[in-house]
């Protein structure tokens, strides 16, 4: 089935640009042109993938961000202005599963998208996991501590299946790079920081305080998450 990805953006010039990439590469692509109107776009067209700018004028992007996470789990790329590091880490902190700053290349709009996406589907390996009382099912994007769900975005959930694979191997920081977002991906060590401590503080939440330790200058591995 072929996947939908809906484009937000203001700039009908950037849309036709996503767009003609992402059809050329397969996908069926929706588009809105502010927030709001981008939201409900989302509610209605329910979309795998969802291709949002931060400067939107009314409701910008990341009011949108806030308010999907408070319903969905839908993937969110951030298209974001060169240079405007605060807004990608913000953007992240709020549940963004990657960002790419304009200008940028067609090509490596629609990797991104499809690692992302990738990432989501079901492969041999996304059998059910159990570390402590944190439980974790790749296949149905679902995660547990203690039964309750606790509710990832598409790279939280990546990352914390790459520690819980292995849960007393220590992995090197580009390693983790590599698993969630492929190789030859260029990622700020800002950017797999917010991951890691929005996952930290949704497991802490659930009641798992050390789920996730830094073993510093050799790499991240999971805690013994006994509650």
């Amino acid at each position: 089935m072929t996947n939908t990805i809906l484009i937000i953006d203001d700039d009908a010039d950037i849309r036709d640009v996503v767009r003609i990439a992402l059809t050329q590469a397969g996908f069926q692509t929706q588009e809105a042109g502010d927030g709001r109107e981008g939201l409900a776009a989302v509610a209605r067209i329910k979309p795998d993938l969802v291709v949002l700018d931060i400067g939107l004028p009314e409701m910008d992007g990341l009011e949108v961000c806030r308010t999907v996470r408070v319903t969905s789990d839908v993937p969110i790329l951030f298209l974001t202005a060169q240079g405007d590091e605060i807004d990608r880490i913000i953007g992240l902190e709020m549940g963004a599963d990657d960002y790419l700053p304009k200008p940028f290349s067609p090509r490596e709009l629609v990797a991104r998208v499809k690692a992302i996406l990738r990432r989501g589907g079901v492969t041999p390996e996304d059998r059910p996991l159990r570390h402590g009382i944190i439980e974790v099912d790749p296949s149905r994007h679902l995660t547990r501590v203690r039964g309750e769900v606790v509710a990832l975005t598409a790279r939280e959930m990546d990352l914390l299946v790459k520690l819980m694979s292995r849960p007393e191997q220590v992995h090197a920081r580009p390693a983790l790079v590599d698993a969630i977002y492929g190789v030859n991906i260029h990622v700020s060590d800002r950017t797999m920081d917010s991951h890691l401590r929005n996952l930290r503080a949704k497991l802490k939440a659930a009641g798992c305080v050390d789920a996730v330790e830094t073993m510093h200058g050799i790499g991240i591995r999971m805690g013994p998450c006994a509650g």
